[in-house]
């Protein structure tokens, strides 16, 4: 595949600094916010990022699995973000090919409605079970991750950007 003009070519990411993000993000989620609506969804962002970028490692079994476990944490309705969560990564994976030949910024404009997508299935899964419309401020949120999304990107990829060990035989 050829690359696109002026990006490098990154390591291979581990595995386990894949389950140590989503566990972080997780954490970050089950934090007490306060109940704010306009609080970004830290695990919904991971889980896009990775869904993008590994799509192949991180998918829509792991979106339900850590969906209900947040539903479980929320006591929400139970599938509620789980439903969200395999939308989105369904998503990811089928917009990730397009979405890695641009660059970050462009990136975050293309995740926005992905985003938007996600919290919106959450609101309306939670209205038709009889809950209560949120407010304008739910809007907040899938913005704040989109603006968040070059940062993440930035954190969540220094690991494969580190150079590999130099030889003095290799001219590369």
């Amino acid at each position: 595949m050829i690359m696109p003009r002026g990006q490098e070519l990154m390591m291979p990411v581990n595995p386990l600094f894949i389950a140590l993000t989503i566990v972080v993000a997780l954490a970050l989620n089950m934090l007490p916010w306060g109940g704010w609506v306009w609080m970004p969804d830290w695990l919904l962002l991971v889980l896009a990022f990775w869904g993008v970028h590994q799509s192949g490692k991180v998918g829509m079994g792991i979106g339900f699995f850590l969906g209900l476990s947040m539903d479980v944490h929320q006591s929400a309705l139970l599938g509620q973000h789980a439903l969200s969560y395999v939308l989105l990564m369904f998503a990811c994976r089928q917009a990730s090919r397009r979405v890695l030949w641009f660059n970050v910024l462009i990136q975050a404009m293309y995740m926005a409605p992905l985003f938007v997508m996600a919290h919106a299935v959450e609101v309306v899964v939670r209205m038709v079970a009889g809950g209560i419309f949120p407010g304008p401020w739910v809007l907040i949120a899938p913005l704040i991750e989109a603006v968040l999304w070059p940062v993440a990107s930035w954190i969540l990829l220094a690991p494969q950007r580190r150079p590999p060990d130099r030889d003095s035989n290799r001219p590369l």
